[in-house]
């Protein structure tokens, strides 16, 4: 299969396409890092597609930002680029459309009250975030709520720029297959680490964050009270999910018959995590003491934008397409660290 990865350079599409080449496929990088081309240029994606059977379309910009005025940034090569290939694979006939899609769309993540059982809680006021108070209450009766597994029919809530965005991006996805009887798989990624993240940006995700404080020696400055759940899934299974995803869609001409839909006919989401939740803090203490460095720092500080508590049901993946993630949090957070792979099986270690 001839694959079109956009954004093939980056940090998860250079992933994926050593999966693609390792499973015997044939990618074709499209990054503007790389030779210069973006995906909001109609000529250079019509040159791409020459020959494609599909297309996984990773580029985008990522991360929280730094205030609203990166908005037009956010839009324009996300929904934007996104247009500009939709529109050209319409004109080149390519029927296959794996997207990277983001826990971000759902907003607050699944919550349980004792007294209204599934609740779906507002964006948290800042002034409880100023007074430490970073739990979510039930909407009904402030009650304390306890945090679930999200799964992919959940209603969607972006609650920043980058988050509507996403979601945008499967909606003009939706319409494209819609429009062309084409088929789209969005893999909902969840806190993606590992080797090739980027550092010293404020794009980055928090694990990179991290990592770039340990190596200048500084002890990581965790958000909040450190208790934020996430689901952190190493980059090399999000790279096999993705393969697994392109291989259902070329194996069934495009045709997907999920067991479950999460959107109009030729669109189907699946959560991409690895189904161990941690916290935010845990994750800074795991990093810190594989760099040895100095211990995390927990500042109460937050951001508006940001969500308490966020992790996947990722069983929908592994029963309609098999995938698993393979990767323990250890081990992953440990090859972070050093720069070297940790064999779960028997400890050894690996250049990465």
């Amino acid at each position: 299969m001839r694959v079109l990865v956009t954004g093939g350079a980056g940090f998860i599409g250079s992933h994926i396409v050593a999966e693609l080449i390792g499973r015997g496929h044939d990618p074709v990088v499209f990054d503007l890092a790389e030779d210069g081309r973006d995906v909001r240029d109609p000529d250079a994606v019509a040159e791409a597609l020459t020959g494609v059977d599909a297309v996984c379309h990773q580029a985008a910009k990522v991360g929280l930002g730094k205030d609203f005025g990166d908005a037009p940034g956010y839009v324009s090569a996300n929904d934007l680029g996104t247009a500009v290939l939709l529109a050209e694979m319409a004109r080149a006939r390519v029927s296959r459309l794996l997207l990277a899609g983001s826990m971000v769309v759902y907003g607050e993540g699944r919550y349980a009250c004792p007294a209204h059982g599934t609740v779906r809680p507002g964006p948290r006021a800042e002034s409880d975030l100023r007074a430490g108070r970073f739990e979510p209450r039930c909407p009904a009766c402030g009650a304390d709520l306890a945090p679930g597994l999200v799964t992919e029919d959940a209603p969607t809530d972006p609650r920043n720029v980058y988050a509507t965005t996403k979601l945008a991006q499967e909606h003009l996805a939706s319409s494209w297959a819609r429009a062309t009887a084409g088929r789209v798989i969005s893999l909902r990624y969840h806190n993606v680490y590992g080797p090739g993240m980027p550092r010293d940006t404020p794009y980055a995700g928090v694990a990179a964050l991290f990592r770039s404080s340990l190596a200048r020696g500084e002890a990581p400055r965790v958000f909040e009270d450190g208790g934020q759940r996430r689901d952190f899934v190493h980059v090399r299974d999000v790279a096999a999910a993705n393969v697994v995803a392109l291989e259902t869609l070329d194996a069934s001409a495009g045709v997907i018959a999920p067991t479950a839909p999460t959107g109009p006919a030729g669109f189907t989401a699946y959560n991409v995590g690895s189904g161990d939740p941690r916290t935010v803090g845990d994750m800074a203490v795991a990093l810190a003491a594989a760099c040895g460095g100095p211990a995390p720092v927990v500042t109460g500080e937050y951001r508006l934008g940001d969500v308490r508590h966020i992790t996947a049901d990722s069983a929908r993946l592994r029963h309609e397409l098999g995938w698993r993630p393979v990767v323990p949090f250890a081990a992953g957070m440990a090859e972070l660290a050093t720069g070297q792979a940790v064999s779960a099986a028997n400890g050894t270690v690996t250049q990465s």
